[in-house]
């Protein structure tokens, strides 16, 4: 992830997390070039605030959180006989146990080229790459496929538009499909007959009536109605009943060849779908075993180094319900329509340590320095949605963007053509009729019945509405309620790990 989360936040809640001194610029670029562009101009307020929660928590109109909206915790761990998976683990479970969900965000990883991890990992990613190349390869045959059978079908549907006019119960519109028909059958099959064609005869001078006179009949019996020499109604009573066998013979084909095409086309819209699926994890797995570039001086070419950036974020729920049933917030906390806020913590570790294989498949094991960092927030549902849609723009959604390109977003550039014949071509209305109140007084009273008011989507892509003075308290609780966490994970690691901690380290207010 190549941008800073914590930057991220503050450009998402500016008046919350984002530090004054650059708050009114991180705003404005949020509205011309969106959050990721003014995360790289933000900086995370800090405050040196120092306040018990017991008490911040029990005079929530002071909005003790406000003041100081973050806490953030460290710990340094050197040693190269620990491994770093208990250790990880270890923080996982205890998240778990306390938050409601915990999702990874970041998962990178750098080995020095002079490792013997490099060359095995490296050798892993060409393994992904040359399979997912081969997929892309006969994926693009079927798209290929599918896009000629899509032009075969159009040029089908042209055609059995004149068959269909041509049985049509409007008689103009019979008789401009039959036309139409006539025109073709001359054209492909009547031609073939040289200088005894309808077309060529028609240009000799005892047969100029010829052409006239089979584009006017429609059948055999109206033949003999014609007032025309016996040379030409026998020509054009030959013709006539050609044309009318062709007529049936033709409509029958081209339907029955239209269909089975379609069934092809359905069968090579799945196969392709099929590759998208297979293509996918050769392309994530080769995406998750690229390394990231780095200038970190501790990355030395010749060096048995590998270094790892792990972020972990953990939510958990809030409710204002159970600080008012508690006495803490007054009881219109319980009316008033909030936005819902969820405290969060950030745990971050950066490991750097020399990998050791353990076994001989190839498995290693990890030892040296880590430090992890632990950092609390508290966000309301506006601006969750809105870093979860940062984080995946910017996140795994890259290697995303280059699956859909190959597959999905392919497929989706003849979608309309694709479900217009694979789709029912007689779809039904969406009927509108209301159900009638069969109680004369609901009828009567019908004007006193609310109406359901159309959902409107919020627009976020240009900011978050500002938060009202109800909504400022709730998330200084929240706030204090992350913080809290934040330091019971710290505090209980450093116990669990039998380091030196401390019951209290804050002042009283």
């Amino acid at each position: 992830m190549a941008t800073d989360i914590h930057k991220l936040i503050a450009a998402i809640s500016p008046d919350t997390f984002c530090d004054p001194s650059v708050r009114s610029k991180v705003k404005s670029l949020v509205k011309t070039e969106g959050y990721l562009k003014a995360a790289e101009k933000a900086e995370v307020f800090k405050s040196d605030l120092l306040f018990d929660y017991d008490s911040a928590r029990s005079d929530p109109m002071s909005k003790w959180g406000l003041k100081s909206p973050t806490e953030s915790h460290k710990i340094v761990y050197d040693s190269m006989s620990e491994n770093l998976e208990p250790l990880y683990f270890w923080i996982l479970d205890f998240l778990n146990g306390m938050f409601s969900e915990v999702e990874k965000i970041t998962d990178n990883f750098i080995s020095s080229p002079g490792s013997g991890q490099f060359s095995e990992l490296m050798g892993k990613a060409t393994q992904m790459q040359q399979q997912a190349s081969k997929l892309l390869g006969d994926s693009n045959t079927v798209l290929r496929s599918i896009l000629n059978l899509l032009y075969d079908l159009k040029e089908f549907k042209l055609k059995l538009n004149d068959y269909d006019r041509a049985n049509a119960e409007n008689p103009q519109i019979k008789k401009s499909g039959l036309l139409s028909l006539k025109q073709s059958w001359m054209d492909n099959v009547d031609i073939k007959r040289g200088n005894s064609s309808v077309k060529v005869m028609s240009t000799q001078f005892d047969f100029v009536t010829l052409l006239p006179a089979f584009m006017s009949v429609n059948s055999v019996d109206e033949v003999k109605d014609l007032d025309l020499n016996n040379v030409v109604k026998n020509i054009v009573l030959q013709r006539i009943a050609e044309f009318l066998v062709w007529r049936k013979e033709s409509e029958s084909a081209l339907r029955s060849r239209f269909e089975i095409e379609k069934k092809y086309l359905a069968s090579q819209v799945n196969s392709l779908k099929l590759y998208a699926r297979w293509i996918k994890p050769y392309l994530k797995a080769a995406k998750d075993l690229e390394q990231k570039e780095s200038k970190n001086a501790a990355l030395v070419s010749t060096f048995n180094t590998t270094i790892l950036e792990l972020t972990l974020l953990a939510k958990t729920d809030y409710s204002p319900e159970e600080d008012v049933d508690s006495g803490i917030l007054p009881e219109v906390f319980k009316k008033i329509r909030a936005r819902k806020y969820t405290p969060l913590v950030i745990i971050e570790l950066n490991f750097r340590g020399m990998p050791q294989r353990v076994t001989q498949k190839g498995d290693y094991s990890y030892g040296g320095r880590t430090e992890i960092k632990f950092t609390s927030y508290a966000l309301n549902d506006s601006e969750l949605k809105v870093l979860n849609e940062e984080l995946g723009k910017d996140d795994l959604k890259e290697v995303m963007r280059l699956i859909e390109g190959a597959t999905t977003e392919s497929l989706a550039e003849v979608q309309k053509d694709i479900d217009e014949f694979l789709e029912p071509s007689e779809k039904k209305e969406k009927k509108t009729k209301k159900t009638e109140d069969v109680n004369p007084f609901g009828a009567l009273f019908s004007f006193l019945k609310k109406k359901e008011a159309p959902v409107e989507k919020e627009d976020l892509s240009a900011g978050i509405k500002s938060e009202t003075e109800y909504e400022k308290v709730i998330r200084s609780q929240a706030i204090l309620d992350a913080r809290e966490k934040c330091f019971t994970i710290f505090d209980v690691y450093k116990k669990s790990h039998g380091m030196v901690s401390h019951t209290s380290p804050f002042e009283q207010i």
